[in-house]
């Protein structure tokens, strides 16, 4: 009598947790993360196609600053009758101006994708996580050349005038990309610490206000008190204002494109390892 002996299957092995995809992401080619990225910028394009009210920002906030600044400030700042010396001004100080006020936005627009779930479900599958937030990055600097060249269209009809060449104007926009894309860095940090997206908000309107205000984008620093003098030369958007203002109009750059350069440096090494960080163990 032979007996039949049986034995169970080996049960499944089990799939990759978030958290466990998230350790597996340093296998992830550059080849495969670029491809990552696009998909994703891809999605965040689509978005803006189905909600077009969120481009209004983009389209309106620099026509109405622009006008506001020069025809209300400029006369009083840069004296009756010199409206286009103001305007060579306060343009290119507000191209620092728009990429600040654009990075507020991505902070908002990541506090929400985690309130929608969306964010979680990008951490579930195998791609590296920081290609979730630079696809983020990428298209707001769409946004942002967008914002930048409504801000130079309005600038030319007010009487701006460029003294130097097409290149170094070029050489502007680009710093202040570098500048806003270090600056959406802290802003997708402060969206993934901050619970609500009026949180969000508000923590970055206590940050815009002094450093806009407090800086060289719509008033010479010398008219300023000591005290605000100080905090000014050390203020990232001056430098940048300056650089900008500086290769429009034909002067001497001095510092300011390198200080521009390492204050994005700086402010990018420190918060963007933080602001993956937070993405992989925000609950």
């Amino acid at each position: 009598m032979s007996t039949v002996t049986t034995t169970k299957p080996a049960p499944p092995a089990p799939g990759p947790t978030p958290a466990a995809a998230g350790h597996g992401e340093g296998r992830i080619g550059l080849r495969a993360n670029l491809r990552h990225i696009g998909a994703l910028v891809r999605r965040n394009a689509l978005q803006i196609k189905q909600d077009p009210e969120s481009m209004f920002d983009v389209l309106f906030m620099p026509i109405i600053f622009t006008l506001l600044f020069v025809f209300v400030f400029g006369g009083a700042i840069s004296g009756k009758g010199n409206q286009a010396d103001y305007v060579n001004y306060v343009v290119p100080g507000l191209m620092a101006m728009m990429g600040m006020n654009i990075a507020m936005a991505v902070g908002t627009g990541v506090n929400d994708d985690f309130k929608k779930g969306v964010m979680d479900r990008f951490r579930s599958m195998p791609i590296a996580r920081s290609s979730v937030l630079l696809a983020k990055i990428v298209v707001e600097l769409g946004r942002m050349m967008v914002a930048i060249a409504i801000l130079l269209g309005v600038g030319f009809l007010l009487g701006l005038s460029i003294k130097s060449s097409v290149l170094d104007l070029f050489l502007a926009v680009g710093l202040s990309a570098v500048f806003g894309s270090a600056l959406m860095w802290i802003f997708i940090l402060l969206g993934l610490t901050m619970k609500t997206a009026q949180a969000v908000q508000g923590m970055a309107m206590l940050v815009l206000m002094p450093l806009q205000f407090g800086s060289s984008i719509f008033a010479p620093p010398s008219t300023m008190p000591g005290w605000l003098q100080s905090f000014t030369d050390y203020n990232p958007l001056s430098n940048l204002a300056d650089a900008a203002r500086a290769l429009i109009n034909g002067t001497p750059v001095g510092d300011s494109v390198w200080m521009t350069l390492l204050w994005s440096l700086a402010i990018t090494a420190v918060t963007m390892p933080l602001a993956v960080r937070k993405f992989r163990q925000k609950t």
